[in-house]
């Protein structure tokens, strides 16, 4: 058996279901390998970032790790900016990347460059393939550390000399990770400190959806029943109405949770990334912090951890919960829960019924109105994302996905393919302004090809818009963040996706609604958005 089938067996026992990439010389016998197999379906895509975005959002909603593949060179740095988002957002993904043969490794050569360097910043592991026997071994790893807390991607190289070679190997075990929990020591001490202080507040972040965690966090809260804020990418853990809820956090400027942040006591992190928000902005009165995560914390002066609870989330919070928690429920001072839903504008305003304005904002109230609850929504990055981040209520945990730690724009459409696999069932909209949806447009027609529906909502204002925002605070005016569109309906339909243009709510409102009933192909929404 060739190497290139021994892999493909290996990638059958860690229960793939889909490889995103683009084939080139070096990988064409890992593609002819591939085409034999009957569990794995290769999405052929239109550029390697695109396979890496598909992959990441695949990854995080499957829980199981996203697949992605390219060549050499050029198609490995294409692959870089989705495995770089994937590590900084804990996604599980494996990226297979072609080589050229060994021998060419020591001089200079055509399209050849140290792909393991390149992407050991960016990985929680990056290895070539030296020795065609380790083919699964490499491969067990690869995957038992992308899916280990926290969660990341892995890159193996694989240089073409080695895929058609004939080995006697077969796909290693795949026994489940391993996991800890803080000793009886450590749960009783951390039920202490909660007892000992009047106003903890609690952070919770994409760890407790990681972790499956959302009934215990639940439980936890409505015992504990102190105020609680989402990280971007926790949003959903807690109901909109629930009286915890305190919201989002993490915005740069004119963030309405820290005022109830500065006047606790103690700081409760569960499931948290740094990644997402760093302490200094925070925490800047150093109160005293719970740390309660799968791995010990990163402490600084910004994060003065007095407890530290580590292992696995669901059931340290099982053992906290068991133990008994303390009532600590108290309101931050002078309304803030209220403060802040006038300026999220979490709640729509009573004038829309009578003179509705056009805004991202009553966009997304409009969403949240018509949408089932398992509806997944993916948002791309740009100033549409921080009105999403405040804004928008999900449903449920894990309906709202969100590139937060490298921010990487371009993941919209590439990314509701990857959900759509993931979850065929759901309804999925993609909401992009015009600077991130012609950066992976071209896999609409991946999209196409697949059969798959959803819906595109693309932002239109011809500008950077935080970034015009930002420029025009800073210096009164903006440069070089503008430029013209095309007509995005007559794009899309030259993809054969049907399009429209709307220019207020009422249309936004009707056409979603047509679209949601029917659910029978990709539909493109051009929002037209007065500057």
């Amino acid at each position: 058996m060739k190497v290139s089938d021994v892999i493909i067996n290996c990638l059958e026992a860690e229960g793939v279901e889909y490889i995103f990439g683009m084939v080139g010389k070096e990988t064409l016998d890992l593609a002819d390998s591939l085409s034999n197999s009957t569990q794995i379906q290769f999405v052929n895509v239109r550029h390697e970032q695109g396979a890496a975005f598909m992959a990441d959002v695949y990854g995080r909603l499957s829980k199981k790790a996203g697949v992605c593949l390219s060549t050499l060179g050029p198609g490995a740095s294409n692959l870089l900016t989705g495995i770089a988002s994937s590590k900084l957002d804990h996604s599980p993904v494996i990226g297979l990347i072609g080589q050229a043969a060994v021998e060419r490794n020591h001089a200079e050569s055509h399209q050849y460059i140290d792909i393991v360097k390149l992407f050991e910043p960016v990985t929680k592991w990056s290895t070539q393939m030296m020795d065609s026997l380790t083919a699964p071994t490499i491969i067990r790893k690869a995957f038992r550390l992308a899916q280990m807390e926290k969660p990341g991607s892995a890159a193996i190289v694989l240089p073409e000399n080695f895929l058609t070679q004939e080995i006697s190997k077969k796909p290693l075990p795949t026994p489940p990770l391993p996991e800890t929990v803080p000793v009886m020591e450590t749960l009783k001490a951390a039920i202490n400190l909660i007892q000992t202080h009047k106003k903890p507040f609690i952070i919770v972040g994409n760890g407790v959806l990681r972790h499956d965690t959302v009934l215990e966090f639940q439980t936890f809260i409505n015992t504990l029943k102190a105020p609680v804020t989402h990280s971007f990418m926790a949003k959903g853990i807690l109901e909109k109405e629930h009286p915890s809820n305190y919201f989002t956090f993490g915005f740069t400027e004119n963030d309405e949770v820290l005022p109830g942040i500065q006047e606790a006591d103690l700081i409760i992190t569960i499931g948290f990334d740094f990644v997402e928000q760093l302490p200094k902005k925070w925490n800047e009165s150093k109160t005293p912090v719970l740390h309660i995560d799968t791995l010990p914390a990163e402490i600084n002066e910004y994060y003065p951890v007095k407890i530290e609870c580590v292992g696995n989330i669901k059931q340290t919070l099982q053992s906290l919960n068991q133990l008994g928690l303390p009532d600590k429920s108290w309101a931050p001072y002078g309304n803030l829960k209220e403060k802040i839903r006038s300026a999220y504008q979490i709640n729509p305003s009573q004038s829309e019924t009578i003179n509705p304005p056009f805004t991202i904002e009553q966009i997304l109230h409009c969403i949240e109105n018509v949408t089932s609850e398992n509806t997944i929504v993916i948002s791309d990055v740009g100033a549409h994302k921080v009105a999403i981040a405040r804004t928008y209520q999900p449903k449920q945990p894990n309906r709202l996905i969100m590139s937060n730690g490298l921010a990487s724009m371009g993941i919209a459409i590439p990314g509701g393919i990857g959900a759509k696999l993931a979850c065929p069932q759901d309804p999925v909209i993609c909401i992009t302004g015009d600077g991130g949806a012609l950066m992976n447009f071209a896999e609409i027609e991946t999209a196409k090809r697949l059969g798959l529906s959803f819906i595109i909502i693309i932002l239109n204002d011809s500008m950077l818009k935080l970034e015009v925002q930002q420029m025009n605070k800073r210096f009164g005016g903006s440069y070089g963040v503008t430029f013209g569109n095309p007509d995005y309906v007559q794009l899309a339909a030259s993809f054969g996706i049907k399009g429209q243009k709307v220019g207020n709510l009422a249309e936004f409102e009707s056409v979603i609604k047509v679209f949601l009933q029917t659910q029978e192909e990709i539909f493109l929404i051009e929002v037209c958005i007065p500057n």
